[in-house]
């Protein structure tokens, strides 16, 4: 089932979320969704609270479809280890047709757990780097607009605000 997705200004977005405790139907049935939520807003990464869900699972694949081993589940995850450097564009589907240059680690080390409850350790980089760490953020109730100026910040956020009481937002 597709959900629609959040947008900027749902407290959802902005509250860490609660750690999963069941690994049942009912989570593979969230991933499932979360999974053709994503490709459905043409995403390469959808954390929870982005269909209004505040619990601790993200959804990553940038591939987007290309490479079906790519998929990612990640259970309450956790960065373990950032290295380096990048710099670059970012965006979010929850932040839609705002784009930021962000400054994020170039390699990054996650360990969260499986459908099944096990844990595991994965070690990306670029933008699967660059996607760990948004969708964490995400969990933790945070939005990449925190990592760019304080007066771009504000600057989306006026934006937003105009696009809202237009009810284009």
């Amino acid at each position: 089932m597709i959900h629609p997705i959040v947008k900027f200004g749902d407290p959802v977005l902005e509250k860490p979320t609660e750690a999963i405790t069941a690994f049942d139907d009912d989570l593979r049935k969230l991933v499932e969704d979360m999974f053709e939520s994503m490709y459905a807003a043409h995403g390469v990464g959808l954390a929870a609270p982005q269909i209004g869900i505040s619990k601790r699972v993200a959804v990553v694949d940038v591939t987007f479809k290309d490479d079906p081993r790519a998929k990612l589940v990640l259970v309450n995850p956790e960065i373990i280890k950032k290295d380096g450097r990048q710099r670059g564009t970012e965006g979010c589907l929850s932040i839609p047709d705002f784009r930021e240059d962000v400054s994020r680690a170039k390699t990054v080390t996650i360990r969260a757990q499986d459908l099944a409850g096990k844990s595991f350790e994965h070690t990306g980089e670029d933008l699967l780097a660059r996607a760990f760490l948004h969708e964490t953020d995400h969990l933790n109730g945070k939005l990449y607009i925190s990592h760019i100026s304080a007066l771009k910040r504000d600057l989306i956020k006026r934006k937003i605000k105009k696009l809202t009481k237009a009810g284009e937002w």
